[in-house]
């Protein structure tokens, strides 16, 4: 399964979009250099107030493209970096990979995957109506987040738009994806 990266986004305070970049660099276990989420334990202001010495499994936050287009049809304007996400990707299934997916990104970035992103109001201060496009439920009522995924850092490296993103499933037996 491959793919590649689109756009890349980082910033250095605490802003719900992040402005597109150049390129990023991913440093091991942290994140992405000079973002406000980058750490060994977590960021986000909701975690923090509930436990600041957790692991910071949300370093790098993948957002797939293609939900830039479905929620297009439903009236709503999205691009990349402003849902938050730090590497923006098209032609690879990002909500159906399994946890402790490798995904290597460039010559050299490797990030392996945590779980889900959790939407959060947010996304409605941001457009109204548009948390409810990316968080729904399927036919047998279960929750379906589509607002991308989270990972952390196993190898640094720059990652630019238009790098490759290859990914390598783990071993063993899989486990579907949850919220991280």
């Amino acid at each position: 399964m491959s793919g590649i990266v689109t756009a890349v986004s980082s910033n250095g305070v605490y802003s719900f979009t992040k402005p597109n970049r150049d390129s990023v660099t991913l440093l091991v276990g942290l994140g992405v250099e000079g973002d406000v989420h980058a750490g060994v334990t977590v960021k986000h202001r909701s975690r923090v107030a509930r436990d600041a010495t957790q692991p910071n499994l949300r370093q790098v936050h993948l957002i797939h493209e293609e939900l830039f287009a479905e929620v297009g049809e439903e009236g709503f304007a999205v691009t990349a970096g402003d849902l938050g996400e730090n590497i923006t990707t098209r032609g690879i299934d990002l909500l159906g990979l399994p946890v402790g997916t490798l995904l290597r990104i460039g010559d050299e970035a490797v990030v392996e995957v945590t779980g889900l992103r959790n939407p959060c109001r947010q996304i409605d201060d941001f457009q109204a109506g548009l948390l409810k496009e990316v968080v729904g439920r399927d036919e047998a009522g279960n929750i379906v987040r589509k607002a991308g995924v989270m990972s952390i850092v196993r190898e640094g490296g720059t990652v630019r738009p238009g790098d490759t993103i290859e990914a390598e499933l783990p071993s063993g037996p899989h486990r579907a994806l949850e919220q991280v």
